[in-house]
């Protein structure tokens, strides 16, 4: 509790759990210790400190998933009633545990019992229905928050807009140009001054990769409009896409293929 009157007298006024399942099965699986109950105890302890602004996240397609497994985490959304949900897809990662043993076709750490794409489509989809009976909406392919509670830090990727990075493995934009810190302590200490790394970023792919993300799209130039054509026709006939004005944005078909849809306006 004192640590969090702390953070809130430093001016801290969101916090954000990674808290991935409500369900201690699934928790074990992926390696965490906490439990339902431990999630309840912090979000109380946070507001008693002041911290009135709370993200919880949870992720579709764990080990083990299942419809009704996921409605109960949805149960304690309500329950817990934060401000701000997120929630991921599960995505097989090599450098953990469980991403190796599915790629090698193992049956360590539940890897034989990780939903298929169907089934996580499905709880993706059950969890946006849900939140939305709560008045917690979509503004974002995995984010969703009450009205007027959008995380206003992650709204500067999304529209791409500048930022500053400070620490180790930070990274900064200045609407042109990024760059990142060291991810490695002992070069970070031995730099002394940022910036490493440099890359200059095609602003208009960016446009189209980070703005389509955003329930309410993106807005292309003229110019963007003619260079990505093909892709824009190819998504608007597939249902995938929708033109709303001079705006585009992603169906709710097309938000669960994201990736594919996205990744075609790359290098075009």
């Amino acid at each position: 509790m004192e640590a969090a009157r702390v953070w809130r007298s430093c001016g801290i006024n969101r916090v954000s759990l990674g808290v991935q399942s409500f369900i201690t099965r699934e928790l074990r699986q992926t390696g965490r210790r906490h439990t339902a109950e431990t999630v309840e105890h912090d979000i109380q302890m946070l507001r008693e400190a002041g911290i009135n602004s709370l993200n919880v996240d949870l992720i579709a397609g764990l080990p083990g998933q299942t419809v009704t497994s996921w409605e109960q985490s949805l149960q304690w959304i309500e329950r817990l009633r934060p401000e701000h949900v997120s929630v991921y897809i599960f995505e097989v990662d090599e450098d953990s545990r469980l991403g190796k043993e599915v790629l090698l076709g193992g049956n360590r750490y539940g890897a034989l019992s990780v939903p298929d794409e169907d089934l996580t489509a499905e709880l993706y989809e059950r969890a946006a229905q849900y939140l939305a009976s709560l008045d917690i909406q979509r503004y974002e392919i995995s984010n969703f928050a009450k009205p007027g509670r959008e995380s206003r830090h992650n709204l500067k990727y999304w529209k791409s807009e500048p930022y500053v990075g400070f620490g180790l493995d930070a990274h900064s934009f200045d609407g042109e140009r990024r760059w990142g810190n060291p991810d490695v302590l002992l070069e970070y200490l031995k730099a002394g001054k940022p910036a490493v790394e440099t890359s200059t970023s095609d602003i208009a792919e960016e446009h189209f990769f980070v703005g389509l993300r955003l329930s309410a799209g993106m807005e292309p130039t003229p110019q963007e409009w003619s260079r990505f054509e093909r892709p824009i026709s190819k998504w608007l006939a597939a249902g995938m896409l929708e033109r709303a004005g001079s705006r585009l944005r992603l169906t709710d078909r097309g938000v669960l293929v994201s990736n594919e849809v996205l990744q075609e306006f790359v290098n075009v």
